[in-house]
């Protein structure tokens, strides 16, 4: 008789049910879309849904339904196929440039009563979805210059603070140069430094007359972390950017000490995505000296005499100003940053608002400095690839430009406008880029592979075959050597493939090809459970053990293998999981949720349909 207890009936029962139900949305193939997302000004609402309508039937561009949802401020454009919807997401951006963000996308069409139980199917990676792959490579010599420019600036302060007598703090070859005006200057500057600054190696320079050198450059444990710091800087600052993009299940992950590896899935069009994440655009707010014609503007453009403290601006027009060095507020000290129109002039502004430490950087100098001028620079990096000596060579033609010099007129703080913009266009991509920080360090693209829909398409067939063929083999393998207890153990793998995916799904892995093959692997080692049951078995018979009993013991004495050979396999998953990274995790998530569901379905599953099936016979053989 059988000894297998109700409520493991029960619980087999559940678990199945639920694993079905929750591996079900997979089925429902999802289709061909644009996003339409509100951007600065943009609202989602009816109005838009009618005005997306409008634009597509003047177009003749068929679509098979179009949903707003003013919760998540989107709104989804189905299409039919793939040209259509790239048609689609052309006409609509060309339209609603400005206001909004349109990328393609895949809309799911599962039913609205699985996804109110939080059942839905799993996302599709790079390489199933389409999409594009950007390897990125982070400008030292970018974090350097910055970090020494800090520096000389911090020391001529302590210069000053420690009324030492200095000719000049200049950034030169990797290093910073300080020239004193005699050798005790020098030596009070040097324990001053090394006290104030210890990430600085000091060492006296050549000495001739009045002018005593002191030469300082960074630690290289100082510049080791400043890179790490502007990886973990730059990685936060592209998240938020993409998250811009509209693009689902954006895998964005540093690759090494230098470089971050973008793969944005469903993206098509890659110049939009591209542009964005390569941006360096940002501002400067800067106290303004003088603008021509002043006599000490013209010095500076025609003889290259520039004061000390300040350095030769140029705006759009090209009109030369001088600029303190001085940074009152940079774009990094942005809380929020909206485009818009002056009331006043109708013409194109980005709204600011500052965080505390930029709030109060801007009121201490609008206080001292009602009446006088204040610049705003504009900075973008331009990446370009130049030829040396046969070689590409990555790097950045940089442009400051001054697109607004006007008078304080009154004290501000936190929130403020900035004009001088040359378009809505222009005015809405520097909102976008300054709500989602600038890059604490420039970076290039150095790898670019585009993933079309139709490769990705050919890929998931190619998946579904190979977990197809893999399953039938060892399914007909199983049925022919072990008989009835094959087929119980086919019965159960075909519910560990429905487990697995419900559980993939209802964590929300994003299922790739490497993980298609960790489902293949699993399949098949899976069945080794069964097979170590059902040889059990056959021993227990030989040695004149009754059926029910032989039963008992094949699954009592295989249980102890079976868990230790899983168990190392478990541990092997976790390590993949925990150290690698991109592919070989998605390949260890898939393996580690592969050998649980097997274990349950090999096991405990099998023991159940045996059970049902032997339970209240009189037995007098086994088919195994």
């Amino acid at each position: 008789m059988s000894d297998f207890p109700r409520w493991k009936y029960a619980l087999v029962v559940v678990v199945l049910l639920l694993g079905m139900l929750y591996a079900l949305p997979n089925v429902f193939a999802p289709v061909p879309a644009a996003q339409v997302s509100a951007n600065r000004g943009g609202t989602v609402n009816q109005a838009l849904t009618a005005k997306v309508k409008s634009i597509l039937d003047k177009d003749k561009i068929p679509y098979t339904s179009i949903k707003a949802n003013e919760k998540t401020e989107r709104l989804l454009v189905r299409f039919a196929d793939n040209e259509i919807q790239s048609k689609g997401v052309d006409a609509l951006k060309n339209a609603l440039a400005g206001q909004y963000i349109v990328a393609p996308n895949l809309a799911s069409t599962v039913p609205g009563w699985l996804r109110a139980i939080h059942a839905d199917s799993m996302p599709l990676g790079l390489d199933l979805q389409g999409g594009v792959h950007f390897l990125l490579q982070v400008d030292q010599n970018d974090i350097r210059n910055r970090q020494e420019q800090i520096y000389s600036g911090d020391v001529r302060a302590l210069l000053r603070d420690k009324s030492l007598r200095y000719l000049s703090v200049v950034k030169s070859d990797n290093q910073i140069v300080a020239v004193l005006r005699s050798q005790a200057d020098r030596s009070k500057a040097r324990d001053a430094i090394a006290t104030a600054y210890p990430d600085l190696d000091l060492q006296d320079g050549p000495s001739t007359g009045s002018r005593f050198v002191l030469d300082m450059t960074i630690k290289p444990e100082k510049l080791r972390k400043l890179a790490l710091s502007t990886i973990h800087q730059n990685l936060a600052t592209l998240r938020k950017r993409v998250n811009a993009l509209g693009v689902s299940e954006p895998l964005i992950q540093q690759q090494g000490e230098s470089r971050i590896v973008v793969d944005l899935a469903g993206i098509q069009d890659t110049a939009e995505a591209k542009k964005i994440i390569s941006a360096t655009a940002s501002l400067e707010y800067r106290k303004g000296i003088a603008a021509y014609p002043d006599p000490r503007v013209e010095d500076a453009v025609k003889k290259g005499i520039v004061p000390p403290d300040a350095r030769l601006y140029y705006g759009r027009d090209g009109r030369a100003y001088l600029l303190s060095k001085q940074v009152i507020v940079t774009g990094n000290e942005l809380a929020d940053a909206s485009s818009g129109f002056d009331q006043q002039t109708g013409s194109p502004d980005v709204n600011v608002t500052l965080n505390e430490a930029g709030a109060k950087s801007m009121r201490k100098f609008t206080e001292s400095n009602v009446g006088r001028p204040m610049a705003v620079v504009y900075i973008d990096k331009i990446p370009e690839t130049k030829m040396v000596d046969g070689k590409k060579v990555n790097s950045f033609k940089t442009t400051e430009k001054v697109i607004s010099y006007a008078t304080v007129n009154g004290v501000f703080g936190r929130q403020f406008q900035t004009t001088g913009l040359d378009s809505p266009k222009q005015a809405s991509e520097l909102a976008l880029l300054l709500k989602a920080g600038s890059l604490a360090a420039p970076m290039t693209i150095v790898e670019q592979h585009v993933i079309g829909p139709s490769l990705g398409r050919d890929n998931i067939q190619k998946g579904v075959h190979a977990v197809i063929l893999g399953l039938s083999l060892v399914l007909l393998a199983a049925l022919i050597y072990y008989k009835l207890f094959g087929l119980v153990a086919d019965i159960a793998l075909v519910l560990n493939l429905v487990l697995l995916l419900a559980v993939m799904s209802m964590i929300g892995v994003t299922l790739t090809m490497p993980g298609i093959a960790g489902i293949v692997l699993t399949l098949g080692m899976a069945i080794d459970a069964n097979v170590l049951i059902c040889e059990r078995v056959r021993e227990e018979m030989r040695n004149g053990s009754t059926p029910h009993a032989s039963i008992r013991a094949g699954y009592e004495k295989a249980w102890s293998t079976i868990l230790d050979a899983n168990v190392t396999h478990l541990l092997a998953a976790m390590a993949l999981m925990t150290m690698g990274s991109g592919p070989i995790r998605g390949f260890g998530v898939t393996l580690f949720i592969g050998i649980l569901t097997s274990l349950f379905t090999s096991v405990t599953v099998t023991h159940a349909i045996t059970a049902m099936i032997h339970g209240r016979r009189k037995l007098k053989t086994l088919s195994v």
